[in-house]
């Protein structure tokens, strides 16, 4: 009799397994999607920030930044999908910054928004990319924190509600309040960051610690 022949479980097992995704732009790359939609949203800031001085209170405005910080979502899924790269790592938090904090200042300017907690906020957005650049310098990097995308929302938030036709006129503390839990969210994660960083460098020699 012929020997029966056992199904080759271990490569069906293998057949079904999905190749994992290659990304399509290596870590070198300049030139792509997701770096566009970065840098659209530094050339849409200015002109968002000129509205903002003249018109706040207009919803043209108010849509023009809904836009600026929604594309903050579209790069970063763009990036995910097609692979990151050392100059979008560069330009996204530059972008960021520039769009909340000019926006910020401006508000204040305006009176619509606080000035001690956007100067908080913006003193700890200026260490931690301090800090950041010295943790580079000695090979450690810091990754982002899912809180940080949260605050990142939380101070847009406080930007749409001050500038909203209706919100800001006629509830202008709503933008304030909003403003606060975003200084809290801020400070809170950079303490984090702090810690994380502190970890990263306990087991080196005291003399390249950050």
């Amino acid at each position: 009799m012929a020997p029966n022949h056992k199904p080759d479980i271990k490569q069906d097992a293998k057949s079904d397994t999905k190749p994992a995704r290659v990304p399509r732009y290596h870590p070198g790359k300049r030139v792509t999607p997701a770096n566009g939609v970065t840098v659209a949203r530094i050339m849409i800031t200015p002109v968002l920030l000129m509205l903002l001085a003249r018109r706040q209170f207009d919803w043209p405005t108010f849509l023009l930044g809904v836009v600026a910080c929604g594309s903050d979502m579209i790069d970063g899924m763009l990036a995910r999908r097609q692979g990151t790269t050392s100059s979008g790592a560069f330009l996204d938090p530059l972008a960021d910054k520039f769009l909340v904090l000019g926006s910020m200042f401006v508000l204040a300017w305006k009176g619509a928004l606080w000035w001690i907690p956007v100067l908080l906020i913006t003193a700890r957005e200026l260490w931690i990319s301090v800090y950041r650049s010295r943790l580079a310098k000695r090979s450690i990097s810091l990754p982002a924190r899912k809180l940080a995308k949260w605050k990142t929302l939380v101070q847009q938030m406080a930007l749409g509600f001050a500038c909203m036709p209706w919100v800001g006129r006629e509830l202008p503390w709503v933008a304030q309040v909003v403003l606060l839990a975003a200084l809290v969210l801020t400070l809170w994660s950079g303490a984090l960051y702090y810690v994380d960083a502190r970890r990263g460098t306990s087991g080196m020699p005291s003399s390249q610690r950050a």
